[in-house]
């Protein structure tokens, strides 16, 4: 199996996303191995000593997708036996000759403590864990989307992602077995009711993933999850609330439609 590498002075997020996003066009599997901040001479030379031993060992040549700002440390992985792929140095005399302005490297400048997105991050995520579930409902009023749904459509982890990501104060509530008889929205969401986002799922899909916690259980039986689903969405269209189906989502797919539909300002940068 060929080996990718994923290489930086700093965090080796944005190698790791340019990396995988370009390696995903190919229907192929690949090694990875992800390295974060070589910032030194002596860990850049560990670095280069791994890949030349990936190489030896595999009989081909390592991928290596770095975002180096040091030039020291970067010449020295340069220098290995792999591919390189080197994402700032294509991209930045260009955009100096566009801008007239000369780039100024800085190691951890992209994901830094100092960004001002990052308080609002940490309390996004707070907020989503003091909100999860239905579990409190008192503080909707400073939620910027509230996710509603049936259990294991989706809700929990597309809060947490919106939060950690984009600094979205991301509440939840779920629509349980005991709501179905007569499903409306209670007065405590009926309130804020243009901060409501539905998510719902294939009813196969669903009992497939509640099978997997609770088998043999009305909870999880076919029956119970079409009825939740088909109550659910006609709660939603009834309702008029925007909705997405998350059956065929990842849970970066799901927050990102989320932010398409609501338009809610990202807080990533």
């Amino acid at each position: 199996m060929r080996a990718a590498f994923y290489i930086s002075d700093g965090t080796a997020i944005t190698s790791e996303v340019f990396g995988h996003a370009l390696l995903s066009l190919f229907p192929l599997e690949f090694e990875h191995i992800t390295i974060p901040f070589v910032e030194t001479i002596e860990k850049a030379e560990e670095v280069k000593k791994q890949i030349n031993l990936t190489y030896k060992r595999t009989g081909e040549k390592p991928f290596v997708f770095h975002t180096f700002v040091i030039p020291e440390t970067r010449e020295v992985i340069d220098s290995c036996e792999g591919v390189i792929y080197n994402f700032l140095e294509h991209f930045v005399s260009p955009m100096e000759e566009q801008l007239g302005v000369q780039a100024k490297p800085k190691a951890h400048r992209t994901h830094s403590i100092h960004e001002n997105s990052y308080d609002y991050r940490i309390d996004a995520v707070n907020f989503a864990l003091a909100n999860d579930d239905g579990s409190k409902v008192t503080d909707y009023e400073h939620a910027d989307v509230i996710l509603v749904g049936v259990s294991r459509s989706g809700k929990t982890p597309s809060s947490l992602y919106l939060a950690l990501q984009y600094g979205i104060k991301a509440a939840n509530y779920p629509f349980t077995d005991d709501d179905m008889d007569e499903l409306n929205l209670p007065p405590f969401l009926k309130k804020h009711k243009k901060k409501i986002f539905g998510l719902s799922i294939a009813p196969d899909r669903l009992h497939e993933i509640r099978d997997g916690r609770m088998a043999n259980s009305k909870y999880s039986s076919a029956r119970q999850c079409r009825m939740e689903i088909r109550e659910v969405e006609k709660l939603y269209k009834k309702e008029k609330i925007p909705f997405i189906n998350t059956t065929k989502l990842s849970v970066e797919e799901i927050s990102a439609k989320i932010l398409l539909e609501t338009g809610l300002q990202r807080y990533k940068y």
